[in-house]
């Protein structure tokens, strides 16, 4: 058999004294989390091990005595050896160091069902080799009864402050049932802090030694931290209630105002904030190490968009900015609108050299020009708002850059208006001549869609259908060109729009989702995101067990943005390209911005 002992660097070279750690349940290891120096008195160690077993709800027990000899202790091994009857504990491990020597000397005592103590020898590295073969069978008698041990040295630190993930594939896997031996050795560590909250500087009947803190004078800035919390707290609770109160209102439930709301980018960044700034200010503490992270990333991101916010700020109400974009404003909108006259009027004559419909060419053509010059005349008619409209909107900044952001996203789909209904115009005239000739594409061949089983029937026509099926779908056919010709031209204007909003709903996601405090975790202290553990042999003396040092892996910084990404709408599926593109060939108008917030079966 082969025991476990994890023992903590920073008890290497502690005075003699107690063990005081945990047995890990169901596998034969032991985790030591500190030395109780000697003197002490035994009715005191029960008493603070009891303390602490219930201030950190783990099963800390005197596990054995660490002997580090020094003069004028001669005796102390006996004597700690001696102890083992005060403390009845099934197995008393009786560690030993020699002052010079890097490994240490282990003995086991267990005791038998009278109670009475008996030591278990130690397998160790080397073993003397007999001669004769009645020897060598007695030799490898005894090693089968002999236990070996290995002492895997930790940093009490790290571990205490990790959080270890179970990574398969790249992808986390949820926590085993039961714990593996290394999450009980890491959960064992880190729900014993009340343990360590004594530093060096502290009196107090027992002296230990573990990880000890320099001192505490920067929990003073965290208490006035603290205090000042609770009511900031309590006060943006009480303005989120007046904001859902509002929110809750009659009016803004009417179909109208919910549909504007749904579609307004800046509405949307409103309602994401909302329910950010409530979980913020929660009055419960964070149940696990997901939701603290979940809370420290939302936070330190608020804070990141708000400072942003205000330097966007502070750069547009600096110099006049907002008034140059005012007055570049308009005349930027007036060359639109000529440039796409121009597209218009080449459209209607014949374009690349291609004969069109010219009748349906004219008629499509006069109808685009119709609205470009109503586009023209509600851009002038609010040329003398624009300013104040940009200077109003430059405030939203101080919410933050996703908010500026946002109410870009809105201006430039209000801006491009006009090019959304044309291509919504074209695109419903070319999906309903595709979905036309498609239909008349089964008269020819006798097949009908069967709207009840969803499916394609065999049909039987007469001479009449088929005349006039044959005259619609001449007429349709030789139509499509100048049709598809108006389409493809509006599509490419409307996919330029998307694209530049699309950039801009990216960014905004982007600040939203980016796990900001886990990252900077991750590059800062990368002990805290634990993926694993590795192990390098420490010391390998003759004479002494072996010596293991343990080193945490952490986390791939692709795994800590997968794993602590706020979840937002861009992380629903979306269409695949071949869904995208066939939308586009039969004339299905794409909604970029609709999102699928629900499961389809």
């Amino acid at each position: 058999m082969v025991l476990k002992i994890f023992f903590p660097q920073c008890c290497n070279r502690a005075d003699s004294g107690l063990l005081v750690g945990r047995w890990i349940t169901g596998h034969d290891s032991a985790v030591v989390l500190a030395v109780i120096h000697y003197p002490f008195i035994p009715s005191q160690v029960k008493q603070y091990v009891q303390q602490m077993q219930a201030q950190s709800r783990v099963e800390l027990s005197v596990l054995g005595s660490w002997s580090l000899p020094k003069e004028g202790q001669e005796g102390m091994e006996s004597f700690l050896r001696d102890l083992s009857t005060i403390f009845p504990q099934e197995r008393w491990l009786q560690i030993s160091r020699q002052m010079g020597k890097m490994g240490f000397t282990c003995q086991v005592l267990d005791r038998d069902q009278n109670g009475k103590v008996v030591q278990r020898a130690v397998k160790k590295e080397k073993k003397e080799v007999k001669d004769d073969n009645e020897g060598e069978e007695e030799q490898e008698e005894k090693e089968e009864e002999e236990e070996k041990v290995i002492f895997i040295h930790y940093e009490q630190r790290k571990v205490m402050l990790s959080e270890l993930h179970r990574i398969e594939n790249g992808i986390p896997a949820p926590k085993a049932d039961p714990p593996s031996e290394l999450s009980q050795m890491f959960e064992t560590v880190a729900n014993s802090q009340p343990l360590f909250f004594m530093d060096k500087y502290d009196d107090g009947p027992l002296k230990s030694t573990h990880w000890q803190s320099e001192g505490r004078e920067a929990s003073i800035i965290v208490e006035l931290l603290k205090q000042a919390s609770v009511p900031l707290c309590l006060l943006i609770s009480w303005m989120l209630s007046i904001w859902t109160w509002i929110c809750n209102l009659r009016i803004f439930s009417l179909y109208p105002v919910r549909f504007l709301s749904s579609k307004l980018s800046t509405c949307v960044q409103l309602s994401y904030r909302t329910e950010h700034m409530r979980a913020l200010c929660s009055p419960k503490a964070a149940a696990g190490h997901t939701q603290f992270m979940r809370k420290a990333n939302i936070l330190v991101s608020f804070l990141v968009d708000v400072a942003l916010g205000v330097l966007l700020m502070s750069w547009l109400y600096r110099d006049d900015h907002i008034t140059a974009l005012a007055n570049t404003l308009v005349p930027a909108a007036d060359h639109v609108a000529k440039e796409l006259e121009e597209l218009l009027q080449w459209l209607m004559g014949a374009p690349a050299g291609l004969k069109m419909n010219r009748a349906l060419d004219q008629v499509l053509g006069r109808f685009f020009l119709y609205h470009i010059h109503l586009w023209i005349s509600y851009i002038h008619l609010m040329s003398p708002f624009i300013e104040g409209i940009l200077w109003y909107g430059g405030l939203s900044a101080c919410l933050g850059l996703t908010f500026a952001l946002s109410l870009l996203s809105d201006m430039v789909a209000l801006l491009t208006f006009h090019i959304y209904c044309f291509y919504v115009y074209g695109a419903r005239l070319y999906c309903l001549k595709i979905y036309g000739l498609s239909s008349l594409w089964r008269l020819f061949r006798g097949k009908k869609w069967n709207v009840l089983r969803q499916r394609v029937d065999s049909c039987s026509y007469d001479l009449d259908q088929l005349f006039i099926g044959t005259l619609l779908f001449t007429v349709l056919l030789f139509l499509l060109p100048t049709t598809a010709l108006y389409y493809l031209v509006f599509t490419l204007l409307r996919l330029v729009v998307v694209l530049f909003q699309g950039v801009i709903h990216l960014s905004v996601d982007f600040i939203n989702s980016f796990p900001l405090f886990a990252v900077g975790l991750r590059i800062c202290r990368s002990y805290r995101l634990a993926d694993g553990v590795k192990f390098r042999v420490l010391c390998d003396e003759p004479g002494t067990c072996l010596h293991l040092l343990m080193e945490i892996n952490p986390l791939k910084c692709s795994t800590v943005v997968q794993t602590y990404r706020t979840p937002t709408y861009s992380c629903y599926p979306k269409d695949s390209w071949a869904a995208l593109i066939k939308k586009l060939f039969v004339g299905e108008l794409i909604y970029p911005w609709k999102h699928k917030s629900t499961k389809t079966e």
